[in-house]
Parts: structure tokens; sequence; C-alpha cells
């Protein structure tokens, strides 16, 4: 309940930053019920999966996501999107810049990697905003037994 009610305010409070020409043309609310529903069926997916995401809203400028995992998933850049996250739930190693391993790029422009070599590690927890540039290398890794969780806005470059 708690991190639902975290990313409720936090999505209150970044929702507005965005420039208006990008928002639709009505307004939508996720409410604190939605959210924690949307959280308990990602849990499961979580458990059986070791990670797993949802869309809130796909919008034309950005999307806006739920995302959790309880594994450490590859390292990634995106080629269009920038990254923002707002954890809401657990720890992790955030990795930045460097160089993907292991490097094979997709159609859609995103490149994954099983690690990055030469990054910037920075610990991130329940209340830390985090903000990746469109083409940054980055990588979470996922303490043993800990669920991470965010909001993410995708915004699209």
């Amino acid at each position: 309940m708690v991190k639902a009610a975290v990313c409720c305010v936090l999505c209150g409070m970044l929702i507005p930053a965005i420039p208006a020409a990008a928002q639709t043309r009505s307004a939508q609310v996720f409410s604190r019920a939605d959210v924690q529903r949307e959280l308990q069926v990602l849990e499961a997916t979580v458990k059986a999966k070791g990670s797993g995401g949802m869309t809130l809203g796909d919008y034309s400028s950005h999307k806006l996501m739920l995302s959790e995992r309880s594994t450490t998933g590859e390292a990634e850049v995106h080629a269009h999107f920038d990254d923002i996250m707002v954890v809401i739930d657990g720890s992790a190693t955030l990795i930045t810049g460097g160089h993907l391993i292991d490097a094979h790029t997709r159609g859609d422009g995103e490149s994954k990697g099983t690690g990055i070599r030469g990054g910037v590690k920075q610990e991130v927890a329940t209340g830390d905003i985090i903000h990746i540039p469109a083409g940054t290398p980055h990588q979470l890794i996922i303490p043993r037994g800990v669920i991470f969780g965010a909001f993410v806005v995708k915004v699209r470059e």
C-alpha cells in the first residue's frame, strides 16, 4: 500500500512537468486503487518470471509504466527514449555509461547486452528519482530476495 501511495504522489509531481503540447486532450487519473491492483498483478508475474511491466498510458510523446523485478535483467540502451524512474519499492545497483558487453541491436533501435563494461555504479532505493538519457547504457543489478519496483516515464526523443 505504501508503494502505491508513493507512486500516486510522485505521478502527480511528474505528469504536470511534461509540456502541455505533449499532454492528451483530456486528463487521465490512475487512482491509488488502480495502481495497487496493477502492482499486485505484477508481483505475481515477478514471482513466476523474475520481472514484469505494464503500460498505464501510451501517448505520442511519452509512456507511463509500472515495472517490477526480482532478478537482474540485461543491460540496455534505448535509442529513442529517455527513462525517468521513480523507485517505489526495494533497492538496486544502477550501472550507467560505459559499453554493453555482447551487444545486439534490435530493429527498433534498442540494444541489449549481458552487462556493462566501464560504467558507473550507484545505489538506488525507494524514493529515488532517476533520469537516464536516450543513448546511455544502463542496467539494474537486483540483490537476491529483493523486489525492485518503479514508476517509469519513457519520453520519446
